[in-house]
């Protein structure tokens, strides 16, 4: 690679780096209101969303009773899956000082949530672990319930962006982990649509 390519890779970095901070900036420094201050922290606590997940257990293993049940060791899998590898492998090799942790954004930062990790801001685990499930959910129902929970991916963008909103990420963690979290539900889906799937209600 010429001095010229080096120049040019280094120079678009930088300013993918530029737009990360100033998106940030705006996320988490100017497009907030008291209602979002009070709202968007919970969302991002697993028991917020737990009386979805009961939902989802329930409804998969009262409709389809045994194929329910692999369902839900799949869901299970692929939560697991995606934090270990975000958790586990990413973070180990790509270490990110987390916004709350920078220095250069000391004096600028709201930083509203309960505590920041000590652990690599990139990826972020909540939007692997969140994106995956979606991705799996969206696959696996799509076909046999609706093509309209392509919605849930909403629930899934509302969780990342609220891990900007709050401080603890930088919105290309919450990106990079979006594309992560979606090729491992991806990946899992076909494992089960193909080995075992569910029949239409």
């Amino acid at each position: 690679m010429n001095s010229i390519s080096i120049l040019a890779s280094a120079s678009f970095i930088e300013n993918i780096k530029a737009f990360d901070y100033w998106l940030f900036s705006k996320v988490n420094g100017e497009w907030h209101t008291p209602f979002l201050d009070n709202v968007l922290p919970f969302c991002r606590e697993a028991i917020f969303w737990l009386p979805f997940y009961l939902f989802l257990v329930l409804f998969v293993a009262v409709n389809y009773k045994g194929k329910g049940l692999y369902w839900i060791i799949f869901f299970i899998l692929t939560a697991a899956v995606s934090d270990l590898l975000s958790s586990s492998v990413i973070k180990e090799y790509f270490f990110r000082v987390r916004p709350c942790h920078d220095l250069l954004l000391a004096d600028k930062i709201r930083f509203i949530a309960a505590y920041c990790p000590q652990s690599s801001s990139f990826t972020s685990s909540h939007a692997v672990n969140h994106f995956a499930l979606s991705m799996f959910i969206f696959m696996t129902f799509r076909k046999t319930i609706s093509n309209r929970w392509v919605l849930i991916f909403a629930w899934a963008a509302i969780i990342c962006y609220a891990q900007v909103y709050v401080g603890v990420h930088f919105p290309l963690d919450v990106f990079g982990g979006g594309i992560v979290g979606s090729l491992i539900g991806y990946l899992t889906s076909l494992i089960f649509n193909k080995k075992i799937g569910l029949l239409s209600l």
